[in-house]
């Protein structure tokens, strides 16, 4: 018996060693029921979220990203530093620096990561970022209040190296614009039992179907081209392995023939485009004047529902909004939810019952700005005095005797009277 224990590997005589404890528990526990017992015999498993593995926007890398990170959270109990990218790539089995930074930020644009704060010395030298982690896509209000930059940063990644993350982001972008175009308050908070009960349809296998912000039409956009990317990456597979043939085989006709011939390959680099710069215009294309309470981020979503109505009905809707914002001050209930009131008076201009009211006021004191800083202006540009009658005749006189000068170097001779002298006016 000893013999057979020395054999035994340390984790057998363990696991034993727990059964007797369990069989021992079950033994002398108190009651009637059934006295069946289970032991896992297993390690223990990380749960992931179902809505992560399933995301049909989110290519596989970009998954395997979001769990380490989620690992490395609930290793230290949920505030811990965020793993580098040698960490990430580590865990990840991913070597590129470049794929991992692609698939971070592949998940800040559909929100599964938010970028909450930037870390800064008192010098305001640049120490690291304070991000958050969350198990299902964060809505767009909630984003707009904690990554300050998140607007800005969606059109800067419109632009960005990598053809992935240039079209998720636009599918961002285009998912807003197609709610607002729709009528719907895109920063309206949603249930979050009717958020989920969508990303379920959305995931159930039977075609592309609105997955959190992602609208439907932006779903099915976003998966053709995750599958036409596939394939030609496939097509390139098998080109570069064809292409490896003929030169394997163009080597050997060299070696045989000794031809001096060389094999050239030529590679093409893919141009980036630049960031969209999303900025609606006024009346008669004036820039737009918005109202100083709102964050960049705010106005950036605010751009976009201006850009459904027309021209001329953007700055009487800014100013309202201006106007209302005032109206604080003087014991009218506090606004808020800035955007959500914006929509709804975009929603009574298309309706065409929006009536202009505080923000006459705030108009007209724009208009009053405008005319005193023109009035400002003109006093200050110089006036040109007026010419009297004893300066213009000694002006004459200087230019004729300067014209005889030139005529005289030249050997011209000089003209009579009744012929008239050059330049005299």
């Amino acid at each position: 018996m000893n013999e057979i224990l020395v054999t035994l590997r340390s984790e057998t005589l363990a696991l034993d060693a727990l059964i007797q404890e369990t069989l021992a528990q079950a033994e002398s526990s108190v009651g009637q029921g059934s006295l069946d017992t289970m032991v896992f015999l297993g390690k223990r498993h990380q749960s992931f979220p179902t809505a992560v593995v399933k995301d049909p926007v989110l290519e596989p890398v970009d998954k395997l990203v979001w769990m380490v990170i989620m690992l490395a959270v609930r290793e230290t109990g949920g505030n811990t530093t965020f793993p580098g990218y040698a960490s990430i790539g580590k865990m990840a089995n991913v070597s590129s620096r470049s794929t991992i930074a692609r698939a971070i930020a592949i998940l800040r644009a559909t929100r599964w990561i938010t970028l909450c704060a930037r870390v800064r010395k008192a010098n305001g030298r640049y120490r690291g970022n304070v991000y958050a982690l969350h198990d299902e896509p964060l809505p767009l209000v909630d984003a707009l209040h904690l990554d300050a930059g998140y607007m800005a940063f969606l059109d800067n990644a419109v632009g960005h190296g990598h053809a992935r993350v240039r079209a998720v982001s636009q599918g961002v972008l285009d998912s807003i614009d197609e709610d607002i175009q729709a009528g719907q308050a895109v920063c309206a908070q949603p249930h979050p039992i009717e958020r989920r009960m969508q990303s379920m349809v959305a995931t159930a296998g039977k075609g592309p179907r609105r997955f959190f912000s992602f609208t439907e039409n932006v779903v099915r956009r976003l998966r053709s081209d995750l599958t036409h990317n596939k394939t030609e990456r496939s097509h390139h597979d098998q080109n570069s392995n064809s292409a490896e043939d003929r030169v394997r085989n163009l080597n050997a006709q060299k070696s045989n023939s000794g031809s001096c011939s060389s094999y050239i390959n030529k590679t093409t680099t893919t141009q980036t485009g630049e960031p969209s710069k999303f900025e609606p215009t006024g009346k008669d294309n004036r820039p737009l004047v918005y109202p100083a309470r709102l964050c960049d981020n705010h106005r950036q979503t605010a751009a976009r529902y201006l850009s459904s109505l027309a021209h001329e009905q953007r700055q009487p809707v800014l100013d309202e909004l201006e106007g209302r914002f005032r109206a604080e001050e003087k014991g009218m209930k506090p606004v808020y939810d800035e955007l959500s009131f914006l929509h709804s008076l975009c929603e009574l201009v298309k309706r065409g019952k929006f009536l202009p009211n505080l923000g006459v006021k705030v108009r007209n004191e724009r208009r009053g700005r405008k005319k005193s800083d023109r009035k400002t202006a003109s006093m200050t540009v110089p006036q040109r005095s007026r010419e009297t009658d004893e300066q213009r005749r000694k002006r004459k006189a200087a230019g004729k005797t300067h014209i005889a000068k030139i005529r005289k170097r030249l050997g011209m001779r000089t003209p009579t009277r009744n012929q008239g002298v050059t330049g005299e006016s």
